[in-house]
């Protein structure tokens, strides 16, 4: 699509702050206003749209489908969206190690992962099962639920990100750290992608494998930048 605009700007509406091209208030893809409660978040989001050029390039602007999503997704289809979430309190890939044959990634899987589940047993009362394997094996009821209660007590931005995170980690566990605040993305992307770089230091680099692994953490960065300005 060509660039159809000029300017771009930011005004408050109500208890929010709108977003606005050439002073026509924008809509999301199901006709809602493009307004988000965070002054921060509105001005990056019209900062994106600011930065295209001739063509208008969606991809580039993951701030603002983060927020469409919020508005649109979140809104209409919570519980859903949450019970998507959730769904990785029993299937966190950290709970998944190496066969037992293969004693050095076992060991450096829980030098890198051992310390978050410790961090999330303190942090919400829960016990895990660690797994051997690809079988499954199902975890605690209790720690489902208490997670799944701290998913749903998230305002819909929070939602909005944090689905977008566990997709592209496979890990609550580690979504919660970034919401919690007490990890960041800068540290958490490579203990989420802890096997496939063991892979890569035993056979070497795959430069598809690489480029891929690249696109989904820029990815996984906008959605922790839209995490943090969606705080309140």
């Amino acid at each position: 699509m060509k660039r159809f605009y000029k300017d771009v700007s930011v005004s408050p509406v109500g208890d929010a702050f709108a977003i606005s091209l050439d002073g026509r208030p924008m809509k999301t893809p199901q006709r809602n206003q493009l307004a988000v409660p965070m002054p921060g978040l509105a001005d990056a989001i019209a900062a994106e749209w600011a930065a295209q050029g001739e063509d208008i390039i969606p991809a580039s602007m993951p701030l603002t489908g983060l927020a469409q999503g919020a508005l649109d997704q979140v809104e209409s289809e919570r519980d859903r969206i949450v019970g998507r979430i959730a769904a990785f309190a029993d299937s966190d890939m950290l709970y998944y190690r190496a066969d037992e044959g293969q004693q050095a990634l076992i060991d450096h899987q829980a030098e890198h992962w051992d310390p978050l589940l410790d961090w999330a047993r303190q942090r919400y009362d829960v016990g895990f099962n660690l797994i051997h394997g690809i079988r499954y094996e199902a975890q605690p009821e209790d720690t489902i639920t208490r997670l799944a209660n701290v998913v749903e007590a998230q305002d819909g931005f929070t939602v909005a990100a944090m689905l977008s995170l566990v997709g592209l980690s496979g890990s609550l566990i580690a979504t919660l750290g970034l919401v919690e605040q007490t990890h960041d993305s800068e540290t958490l992307w490579p203990i989420v992608n802890l096997e496939e770089l063991w892979q890569e230091q035993q056979w070497g680099r795959d430069d598809v494998a690489v480029g891929m692994r690249n696109l989904k953490q820029a990815e996984f960065e906008a959605a922790a930048r839209f995490l943090e300005l969606s705080r309140r």
